[in-house]
């Protein structure tokens, strides 16, 4: 089954079964997705185990590795040289993987939370240009940390509140723009916080709901997911914070939302992931037109 969603520039045909099949005949509860330089698709899957399932583009599943090592699957972000930066919510952990499930480096202690300190139940790991790595911490913290390339802790900013700088609970994505600013996906206050590396507040936008995801392609397009029942959408928006598009409707059908997209990648044809974590068996393939 498909549907044709967005328009424009930004129309996608979804399907809404991708990755189902004799292998797979439905997901569990999926947390994350993200796509390496061959286009594969990493699906990380939550409930009934928490693992990570490595997908073809056509959605043929090529394996499945992790069940064990993870407490609850939260984020995943792929690099540009295929090493995914996984968090681990329960587990209280950032870890870094190979494409075939190797483990690199493990930052935090598992099953022991940090006051303020990394990590009480992160949410999301970016891996700047620099090489430094940013993380949102996330459900237990309203932090965001910068670390160095070598995983050495450099700085830490924010605070609960409403502010300016201020977050509460999740503290749920970051990005960094060719700009060098880092955007932060301040859940609860429903914007997007927008900073020096240093941690200075520069700006913020809001009118997005519920915000949960955030990507940015090679065009500089600001891509994010999130809202509540009602009001879930899909937003592409310019690096100064203009909006460019934005669809999304409640269903059960294919190109519609039950629940808020928590996660989503693109692929190098400009093809979506999207996936929600409200309901089991919510992973969407959009294919850009």
């Amino acid at each position: 089954m498909s549907a044709i969603v967005g328009s424009g520039d930004f129309s996608y045909e979804a399907e809404g079964n991708w990755g189902r099949g004799p292998h797979r005949p439905e997901f569990g509860l999926v947390s994350g997705v993200a796509c390496d330089s061959q286009d594969r698709v990493y699906v990380f899957q939550r409930f009934p185990r928490s693992e990570m399932m490595v997908f073809e583009p056509n959605g043929r599943l090529i394996t499945t590795w992790g069940d064990g090592a993870f407490e609850q699957a939260h984020g995943v972000w792929m690099s540009e040289d295929d090493i995914l930066y996984v968090t681990d919510t329960n587990g209280h952990t950032v870890t870094q993987w190979t494409c075939d499930g190797t483990l690199l480096a493990t930052w935090g202690t598992r099953g022991q939370p940090g006051v303020e300190a990394p990590f009480n139940r992160p949410t999301r790991a970016f891996r700047a240009p620099s090489g430094e790595v940013f993380v949102t911490d996330g459900y237990g913290n309203h932090r965001v940390h910068r670390f160095s390339a070598e995983g050495q802790l450099e700085l830490s900013w924010g605070t609960e509140g409403t502010g300016p700088g201020e977050f509460t609970r999740p503290v749920h994505n970051v990005c960094v723009d060719e700009r060098g600013r880092v955007l932060v996906l301040d859940r609860g206050n429903d914007r997007v916080q927008i900073f020096t590396r240093d941690g200075e507040y520069l700006d913020q936008w809001r009118d997005i709901a519920m915000p949960q995801e955030m990507l940015i392609d090679d065009d500089n397009t600001v891509y994010i997911i999130g809202g509540r029942l009602g009001t879930q959408h899909v937003t592409m928006m310019t690096l100064d914070g203009e909006l460019i598009a934005r669809w999304g409707e409640y269903g059960t059908a294919p190109g519609q939302f039950v629940g808020s997209p928590h996660g989503m990648w693109f692929d190098s044809r400009g093809d979506l992931y999207i996936i929600e974590v409200e309901a089991d068996n919510r992973m969407q393939k959009f294919v850009r037109r």
